[in-house]
């Protein structure tokens, strides 16, 4: 009797440490990357973003999408072979007031590649706000190489086109001309983002237009400026 006990807690144990086991092993699934549509009068861009490995600015940008800031502003800035870049002027090219400005996250591993989104920002490398713009090719000169100025330190990429590149190179191979503040490089016709919604999420309201402000602008390249077609 006592040897048919033993036998049975024998084979009954490795059955509740399995158990047991694979209690402690599981864990919830990791929740699936957050996804930005852009409506564009050229089309829509979908874009998933990385905030495990850009956090701040996937936060920021996010805080923008649910606040409506998006709505009614527009692509100013277009260079083929380049980057396309908006995200806080309004049609008639004046700024929005945006929030405060975020820390750079260039040097979290991600590159420059094509259909990349990063933040745009001006020569301070923490200059960085409402506005992103695309690349169009592998534009790796961009990424994080050392903090030791603004041109070292890179630009963060913080999420990628996963539908709708072909209407970002739509966008890219607009004609362009000199409008409002710009010498050069605004789409023509002009590109207006109609609104912005997270994936899952119900669409915010869209932004009141005559929400502006002196707010300076921020480009990708500020030192230099691009020949007709060509990179900076």
């Amino acid at each position: 009797m006592f040897k048919t006990c033993l036998l049975s807690l024998l084979l009954v144990a490795p059955v509740v440490l399995n158990a047991q086991s694979a209690s402690k092993d599981a864990s919830p699934p990791p929740a699936p990357a957050p996804q930005v549509v852009l409506h564009t009068t050229q089309g829509d861009i979908t874009m998933e973003l990385y905030p495990d490995k850009s956090p701040k600015s996937v936060a920021n940008f996010l805080q923008y999408v649910r606040d409506g800031f998006y709505a009614g502003t527009v692509f100013h800035r277009a260079i083929p072979g380049y980057l396309v870049q908006g995200g806080l002027y309004t049609r008639d090219l004046q700024p929005r007031r945006t929030r405060p400005a975020i820390a750079s996250e260039a040097d979290n591993g991600l590159s420059n590649l094509r259909g990349t989104v990063a933040v745009a920002r001006g020569a301070d490398p923490n200059s960085g706000t409402s506005q992103f713009f695309f690349n169009l090719v592998d534009n790796r000169r961009l990424d994080f190489v050392g903090s030791q100025s603004g041109l070292t330190w890179g630009y963060a990429v913080f999420g990628k086109v996963v539908k709708g590149m072909d209407v970002v190179d739509k966008i890219a191979a607009l004609p362009t001309h000199a409008l409002g503040p710009f010498a050069g490089d605004v789409p023509n016709p002009i590109v207006v983002i109609t609104g912005a919604e997270v994936v899952g999420e119900p669409s915010p309201s869209a932004m009141d237009a005559k929400a502006t402000s002196a707010a300076s602008g921020t480009r990708a390249k500020p030192t230099t400026k691009a020949k007709s077609g060509g990179k900076r």
